[in-house]
This record gives C-alpha cells, sequence and structure tokens, in this order.
C-alpha cells in the first residue's frame, strides 16, 4: 500500500511539475490564439484530471481502509458529505455574491457609464448588455453575475476619473471578456477542486486521530495511520493544485486582456494598466484596500488583483505629480523593458503588468481572437 502511494505522489508532482513548466512556456513562446488556448486547455486537463484522480485514489484508500474495520459505509457517507459540503457552500456564495456586491459596495446604476458599456457591449457582440454600475474606491473594475443575477460590470469612481474614455472603453472591454468567457463559472469549478481535497484532507487527519485513539488493536492503529498519511497527502496535492488554478486564472486574464484590445485598441489597454501600476505602487492606502477586499472570496476576479499580491514590486521610480499629468506612454516604455521573476506571480491570479504589456505587444501585431 505503501509503494502504492509513493508512485501516486511521485506521478501526481511530475505532471504538475510538468503542466507548470509547459504551459506557460507554450503561451511565450508562440504569440497566436492556438497557443493560448493550448496553454489554457492543458492546465485545465492537469487540474481536472488530476484533482480527480486524486480525490477518487484516496477515497478508496480510505474505504479500503475502512472495509478492513467493517466501516466501509461510515467511510463512503464521510467521502460523500465532504463533496456535498464543498459543493453547497461554494454554490450558496456563487449564486448569492451578485447581491452582497451590491450591497458591500454600495454600487449605483450611472447613465454615462451604462452608455459606454453599451457600447462596448454591442461593439463585442453582446445580443444583451451587462449592467453597469458606479461603486466608491480606489481604481479598480470586476465582472460579476449568474444566471440568477445577470450580469453586471462595476467600475470605481475613482477608475473614470484616472482613466480617458477609450482607456475605460479597454478596461470595461476587459471585463466584458470575463464574461463572454464564463471565467466566473469557470474559476469556480476549477477553484472546487483543491478545495474538496483539503476539506477532505483535514477530514482524514480528524479520523486518525479517532481511530488511533479508540483501540490498542493493531487493525485500529494502522488504519489511523493510513487516515494520517492521505490526509498529509490530500492537503498538500490541494496547495499544489491550488497554485496550477492561480496559473490558470492568469491565463484567462490574458485572455481578458485580449477582448479589450480588441474593442478599444491594444495601446489604450496598456495605458490603462500603466496608470494602474503607478497609482497603485504609491499608494499605499488603495493598496491596502485592495489587499483587504472580499470580492476573491465571492468568486469575482478583480481587474486590480495583482496588486493585492504581497509579493509585488515596485518596478519603476514614482513619477511627480498627478497621475492625469505623467506621460504615461513614457511609462508604458519602461515597463516594456522591466524583466520579472516567477515567485512575484506565484501567488497572484493575474500576471504582472510588464508581462501584459508586452503581451498586448504581440497580439498587435499578431492579433488573436478573443
Amino acid at each position: 500500500m505503501a509503494s502504492i502511494m509513493i508512485a501516486y505522489i511521485i506521478g501526481m508532482l511530475v505532471m504538475i511539475l510538468g503542466a507548470y513548466l509547459i504551459a506557460p512556456r507554450v503561451a511565450r513562446r508562440i504569440g497566436s490564439r492556438l497557443s493560448l488556448r493550448l496553454s489554457m486547455i492543458i492546465l485545465g486537463a492537469v487540474i481536472l484530471v488530476g484533482g480527480v484522480s486524486a480525490l477518487l485514489f484516496l477515497a478508496g484508500l480510505t474505504l479500503a481502509a475502512l472495509g478492513i474495520q467493517g466501516d466501509a459505509l461510515t467511510g463512503l457517507f464521510v467521502v460523500l458529505s465532504v463533496v456535498l459540503f464543498v459543493l453547497i457552500l461554494n454554490g450558496i456564495t456563487y449564486l448569492i455574491s451578485p447581491w452582497m456586491i451590491n450591497l458591500m459596495y454600495r454600487a449605483r446604476r450611472d447613465g454615462d457609464l451604462q452608455r459606454i458599456v453599451d457600447e462596448v457591449a454591442y461593439q463585442a457582440g453582446f445580443k444583451k448588455p451587462p449592467k453597469a454600475v458606479v461603486v466608491e474606491g480606489p481604481p479598480n473594475a470586476f465582472a460579476y453575475g449568474n444566471f440568477l443575477a445577470g450580469r453586471w460590470v462595476a467600475v470605481s469612481s475613482e477608475m473614470i476619473r484616472i482613466t480617458s474614455e477609450n482607456e475605460l472603453k479597454a478596461v470595461i472591454g476587459h471585463e466584458l471578456g470575463h464574461h463572454k468567457h464564463g471565467d466566473n463559472a469557470i474559476m469556480l469549478f476549477m477553484g472546487l477542486i483543491p478545495s474538496t481535497l483539503y476539506y477532505f484532507g483535514l477530514m482524514l487527519i480528524q479520523a486518525s486521530f479517532y481511530y488511533s485513539g479508540m483501540s490498542s488493536s493493531r487493525d485500529r492503529s494502522s488504519g489511523g495511520i493510513v487516515f494520517l498519511a492521505a490526509g498529509v497527502v490530500a492537503i498538500v496535492l490541494s496547495f499544489l493544485l491550488q497554485i496550477l488554478v492561480l496559473a490558470f486564472s492568469r491565463l484567462r486574464e490574458y485572455y481578458a486582456d485580449a477582448h479589450g484590445a480588441k474593442v478599444a485598441g491594444a495601446r489604450s489597454m496598456q495605458r490603462a494598466l500603466a496608470k494602474l501600476h503607478v497609482y497603485y505602487n504609491f499608494n499605499r492606502y488603495a493598496k491596502s484596500a485592495i489587499s483587504e477586499s472580499k470580492l476573491k472570496a465571492l468568486f469575482i476576479y478583480a481587474f486590480t488583483e495583482a496588486f493585492a499580491n504581497p509579493y509585488y514590486p515596485a518596478y519603476l521610480p514614482r513619477p511627480p505629480g498627478d497621475i492625469r499629468d505623467i506621460d504615461i506612454d513614457d511609462v508604458i516604455e519602461e515597463l516594456r523593458r522591466v524583466n520579472t521573476s516567477s515567485p512575484e506571480e506565484f501567488f497572484s491570479t493575474h500576471p504582472p503588468i510588464p508581462k501584459r504589456i508586452r503581451f498586448l505587444d504581440e497580439i498587435e501585431a499578431r492579433p488573436i481572437k478573443a
């Protein structure tokens, strides 16, 4: 049994490491629609196949250990309970999140913003534009909604203040890209896999103490050891899969950037990103507000999520004056030349701004369908 578990762990690690290294290389070396989609397919397949295989393997191991002790039905109930718990918890949060966001952020309808969203949505091929709302706070924008609440796009008043109309259209185009690509639902589904493994691992570890303490018999003791080992493996694998989910999310952000560039131009998308970079790297209050945001817990992937990463560096010295008075094209040129390293984005849902700037350069030369 131990040799099977070791072989499985090694196989999973090789598969995860391979996907993490291969998919970004494919996307980096071939600037095309095919490579971006291929990268997402590779990562998505590894997360799905790897996660489900891990859950089935560990569940089977648990049932086998319990079966030896005559408690197989209890084990089956535990496995199903964990799966149902994660599904119900995440499902309820997803369903009520649009109303929670509107209340938490005191969202208000705005005719001028709705006009711009309508214009960009029709240009992007939407039959029914999402509802547009303005929220207070530092520059931000996010797409949210579901089949009950409909589609929504929120833009902060500060984002509207610091961007030109074309830059704002690019930001809105990015958020509409998330709606068009179904990213909220996709990322919800992807997140269920490591979450289920994690909670399953916690229950196995708790079960190990229960079975180890019930009796001094060899069967009970060995069962406790099996549960403990399986629980630790499940939690470790959940963290590894979560790293892949984050990498998958970063690819979806590139895809949304391509959509923003499609409707408003790559340069407008770059200018909006550069302005956000300048704003957040030199405004501690704004960066703290983004870091403490509850949007991620509601399955909302905000435009400024990259800046919530504590490892995100200030690449450039602070430019003087108000952000609207800065030559933002010079900032873009400087960001374009900045080299980034993996630790900066390892735990982020969004790629670093310099990489997004260079990606937009590539798709401007070779447009992709988004």
